[in-house]
């Protein structure tokens, strides 16, 4: 027993053990990476292919800013980690890469075609484990309507507006209009957190309430207004300014023809 209390004491012991706990710590961490990585792999479906492809794209337009590997310069933040759904939203919409520098990137049309975009997204999706594309299932508006617009207006109103018709934000930024966006970049945009807007993962909103938003978002692009002209849906800014406009002219009108009877 003497022996063995001696050789606890020894000087190396807490090296030793300081080693130990690395080394576990190493392997559990490098598990733990590989399975996500495989998971997010096994959820976007990509193949080998797609992923050499959408290198070699990214080296050709996006390393520029971005870094080779993705890992960020100055000018670009590393993608590491993003997600398939994030390249998706940014190259689909047209946001990525961007036409210049400024407060935010403006949608405009894309410059890769579908394809194109589906190989950045699995090279991307490659280097690190991140938000996956969203299932078919959650993109049919045939959630409840209803619920997704409580949802919307908890959640999303204070930005883009109760009729999703955007909203101005600070330093030039702006939450755009949501109509004619499709389902699939609405999704994107909940789960990776663009620009300006909060990320809202499954712990905040669920995929079933996610679906349940687009369903209500797809609904009132189809539902007209049933109190006359919208006006912009900008709400009674618009409406107060239409009627101060409108009552200024009617009343300036009855002045000047007051006036011609009385000459």
């Amino acid at each position: 027993m003497k022996a063995l209390s001696q050789k606890r004491r020894h000087p190396l012991a807490a090296v030793a053990l300081l080693l130990l706990g690395l080394l576990v710590t190493g392997g559990l961490y490098a598990v733990a990476t590989n399975v996500n990585q495989a998971q997010a792999s096994t959820t976007n479906n990509f193949t080998a292919s797609d992923t050499a492809e959408g290198e070699k794209l990214f080296a050709a337009n996006c390393a520029t800013c971005h870094g080779m590997g993705a890992s960020g310069t100055d000018a670009g933040p590393s993608l590491v980690g993003v997600g398939a759904a994030a390249v998706d939203f940014q190259v689909g919409t047209g946001r990525m890469p961007m036409q210049m520098n400024g407060p935010q990137a403006y949608k405009k049309p894309a410059q890769f075609n579908d394809e194109q975009t589906n190989q950045l997204s699995a090279y991307v999706a490659s280097l690190g484990a991140g938000p996956a594309l969203p299932e078919e299932s959650l993109l049919d508006g045939g959630g409840d309507a209803a619920k997704g617009g409580e949802l919307f207006r908890v959640n999303c109103a204070m930005c883009h507006n109760a009729a999703a018709a955007g909203g101005a934000l600070t330093r030039g930024k702006f939450a755009p209009a949501l109509d004619g966006v499709s389902s699939k970049h609405i999704y994107e945009a909940m789960v990776t957190g663009p620009q300006n807007m909060p990320v809202f993962n499954d712990a905040n909103i669920s995929p079933d309430d996610k679906r349940d938003i687009i369903t209500f978002l797809k609904q009132i692009e189809t539902t007209s207004s049933p109190g006359g002209a919208e006006l912009g849906a900008l709400g009674p800014v618009a409406e107060g300014l239409f009627i101060w406009v409108a009552g200024l002219g009617v009343i300036i009108g009855f002045t000047i023809w007051l006036t011609s009877r009385t000459s």
